[in-house]
């Protein structure tokens, strides 16, 4: 919310200075994000009137200007495309100072002499505005200092308010916190009812009247739109960060600023027969005012005449019934009340968003319509003429926002701000508000809460606005004090952060991406699966909850490698979302995602790019941090988002708890990505679930060890060898490794050979051959009959 200075102080104007009142507003909640002047420094500047111009001798480019200041005329040289006898303009003349520390003096261009400049909107840094000079109006004073004129001793402040303050998007609304911080009247206009100079009427029927629950409209006749909007009105426009159209449009949006509602005003030309407050039907059409055609849905609250929707209810009107300076004669004002969930998001979800959308959305004053409407009316009739007729209303009672009693005990506050507040000073703050009290005995009292606070509903509101006004500052600092005992903290459980350091330490870096991802990137990584789907996103790109970590861990690769980063390796943990509303499991995983060479570049480095196996140490290091290595499992497995045969499943017990693999040819393609990317994601819960260890005294006696070489099948997975092997080893077996795989020359094309280490040593005494004998004829025997592997020859 951007507004003037000058405009809050002429409703409440508290004796402090602009600096004071900035740091209150902001310590009250209304935190001021800037305060712009409304000018630049500058002096000696007047209303000057052009008189005569000629063509510059010797430029073509450059005109002879004749200026009067009221007293006398000067001969000033102007470049400006728009300098012409009879407009009013300002005159800087000699001597006088503009921004930037710039002195006007005496000058002579290509041989003419120039008594002064005439000066342009940007020149006097009071708008962008820079191509010509800044006209002023027709009944300007000439000679008059043209900051007084202009009131330029001003101020823009902005205000950035939190969602629920919508009740502050006008100057009505600030006046009222200004008035109750520091207990000073406010100077509200009297708004007197405009009484009826015909009677013509246009009918209005709600036909959803749980989302419009009020809606008032009047017909004026005979409006003169040519007519300029008064300067006052611009300038108060322009410092509220909104721009001059027309006398109509202007007034609607003055209003708006004023008191907090938005309002439209149509072509009554253009209106077939009455107005209809109705829901849009699927696909209707309508060209909105910006010009963009929009084909609306359903659930679109919209305003109809008896043949077409004129606009989108609370957002913005059509183009066909706008008002235009050259052909509108007759103007409908309208007026509502929209219930904000009807509207929330729908100027979002057209691609658009406008102040009245803007307001609507946080909930604007049920009451506040008629008000409004008899505002602008008044506003009409004095700018542009015209004769008003009998104000329509529909008004559903029973959809219009109640806001029941709330009672407030003494104990609560003090419970709650840490001090004891008087009872008078508590009648005070919230009456300042328009918040009515009536005690009703033993330390509490009834709170009735007006239409334009929708924000307050809870006791805890009514002590909130009792801190703000109070002051948070002026609140008393109070260390709380609890009886804490220490948390047992499971020693078989790991942590996440030294989860984080493992992967850092072996050349990963952290990301952090959205939880919400785009539909059809979702459909690439988990085909068949149906998407939870925000009901108002911020983007269509970002409508979909994620069911894995993988597509923003992919995107944020596709962004390093699209600036040459060749060597990536991120990871990430977060939650994913499987399943539906009612049903929805919100689970932490870690993931990672890597591509690139093995290792940085480096002379003493080599080239290879990483593969499976490099991945697969990495997950293994992360499964082995809780001392649970052995739990896991990895084999074969598909996802519709990895490689066929570079694909692993990841279980403990007998659980699923990830995949490790290569991102699947086809969906690399799809993606742009042309390297192999590996990627990984694990239950966070079950990786970090570890095992107690335990100790073990060192033997002192010697180590066997015995080398097999095995013939199995091709398909025989090295881990099932390895399983059957530690079965039947025996309970003093200490170490057991693969050290070896062959294919080719000598070996069945359909075999493979595995060679495999077994070390074994008793903690009390030396092992003999005979028993380490005995033991690898049961592992021969159990290797054969389970998985046809034997004793390479």
């Amino acid at each position: 919310m951007k507004f003037s200075e000058q405009w809050l102080r002429g409703w409440v104007n508290p004796q402090v200075s602009r600096d004071e009142l900035v740091a209150r507003l902001s310590m009250a909640g209304l935190e001021v994000d800037s305060v712009t002047p409304a000018a630049g420094q500058f002096s000696g500047i007047v209303v000057g009137e052009i008189l005569a111009t000629e063509q510059h001798p010797d430029a073509d480019k450059l005109r002879v200007c004749q200026v009067s200041n009221g007293a006398e005329t000067f001969q000033v040289v102007c470049g400006a495309p728009n300098a012409r006898p009879g407009i009013k303009i300002p005159f800087a003349m000699i001597g006088a100072e503009l921004p930037g520390d710039f002195k006007i003096k005496k000058a002579k261009l290509r041989g003419v002499e120039s008594f002064g400049m005439l000066c342009s909107a940007a020149e006097l840094q009071i708008s962008e505005e820079n191509d010509g000079l800044l006209e002023l109006a027709a009944d300007a004073p000439v000679g008059e200092d043209i900051r007084q004129y202009l009131s330029l001793d001003d101020a823009s402040i902005e205000i950035g308010l939190t969602p629920n303050r919508g009740d502050c998007l006008s100057i009505a609304g600030l006046a009222r916190d200004v008035s109750a911080l520091y207990d000073v009247p406010v100077s509200r206009p009297v708004v007197p009812a405009v009484p009826a100079a015909h009677d013509e009427v246009r009918s209005v029927e709600v036909s959803a009247p749980a989302a419009c629950p009020r809606y008032l409209g009047r017909v004026i006749r005979n409006v003169d739109l040519s007519k300029p909007t008064p300067l006052w009105m611009v300038e108060r426009l322009r410092r509220s960060d909104v721009r001059s159209i027309d006398a109509a449009v202007d007034i609607t949006n003055y209003v708006m600023l004023e008191l907090g509602q938005p309002m439209h005003a149509f072509d009554l030309a253009e209106i077939n027969g009455g107005i209809r407050v109705r829901m849009a039907e699927e696909g209707e059409k309508l060209v909105l005012l910006d010009g963009q055609e929009v084909a609306l849905r359903a659930d679109t609250l919209v305003i109809a005449d008896h043949s077409r929707a004129l606009a989108i209810a609370g957002v913005m009107g059509g183009e066909h019934s706008g008002v235009s300076t050259e052909k509108t004669r007759d103007l409908f004002l309208e007026s509502a009340f929209f219930e904000p969930i009807s509207v929330a998001g729908k100027a979002r979800s057209y691609g658009l968003h406008t102040d009245a959308s803007h307001r609507y959305e946080r909930g604007v004053d049920s009451q506040l319509a008629r008000e409004a409407l008899e505002r602008a009316t008044a506003l009409v009739l004095e700018i542009v003429g015209g004769e008003a007729g009998p104000v329509v209303e529909a008004v559903s009672e029973q959809h219009l926002p109640k806001i029941a009693p709330i009672t407030l005990r003494d104990e609560r506050i003090t419970q709650m701000l840490g001090m004891q507040m008087q009872a008078a000073q508590v009648e005070q703050l919230l009456n300042a508000l328009e918040l009515k009290t009536s005690a009703n005995g033993a330390g509490a009292w009834t709170v009735s809460v007006p239409s334009h606070r929708f924000d307050i509903s809870l006791e805890v509101d009514l002590i909130e606005e009792l801190a703000r006004l109070y002051g948070y500052n002026n609140l008393p600092v109070r260390y709380p004090q609890a009886r804490l005992a220490p948390q047992a903290r499971p020693e078989t459980r790991g942590e996440l952060p030294n989860l984080r350091r493992l992967l850092v330490a072996r050349g990963y870096q952290e990301a952090i991406t959205y939880s919400f991802i785009d539909p059809k990137l979702f459909e690439l990584f988990t085909p068949g699966v149906e998407p939870l789907l925000l009901a108002n996103p911020i983007s269509s790109d970002m409508a979909a909850m994620r069911a894995s970590l993988w597509p923003g861990l992919v995107k944020a690769l596709q962004h390093n490698l699209n600036r040459q980063q060749d060597r990536v390796r991120l990871f990430e943990s977060g939650l994913r979302f499987v399943g539906q509303l009612g049903d929805l499991k919100q689970q932490p995983m870690i993931a990672g995602v890597v591509t690139g060479s093995r290792q940085p570049e480096g002379w003493a480095n080599g080239r290879d790019g990483i593969d499976f196996f490099d991945v697969k140490a990495d997950v293994e290091a992360l499964l082995g941090y809780s001392g649970a290595l052995g739990d896991f499992t990895f084999a074969a497995g598909k996802h519709p988002a990895l490689h066929p045969g570079q694909t692993a499943r990841i279980e403990r017990d007998g659980k699923e708890v990830g995949y490790l693999g290569a991102i699947h040819p086809e969906l690399a393609k799809t993606l742009g990505l042309d390297r192999p990317v590996f990627v990984f994601e694990l239950v966070l819960g079950d990786v970090v679930e570890g095992r107690l260890p335990k100790f073990s005294e060192l033997s002192k006696f010697p180590e066997t060890r015995r080398d097999l070489a095995l013939i199995a099948g091709r398909d025989v997975a090295a881990s099932s060898v390895l399983e059957v092997i530690r079965d039947n080893a025996g309970e003093w077996l200490t170490d057991l490794r693969l050290f070896d795989v062959y294919q080719g020359k000598g070996i069945d094309p359909d075999r493979k050979s595995l060679a495999v280490g077994l070390t074994w040593q008793h903690p009390s005494r030396t092992l003999n051959d005979d028993e380490v004998n005995a033991t690898l004829v049961n592992i021969l025997t159990s290797l054969e009959q389970r998985l046809n592997t034997t004793l390479r020859k």
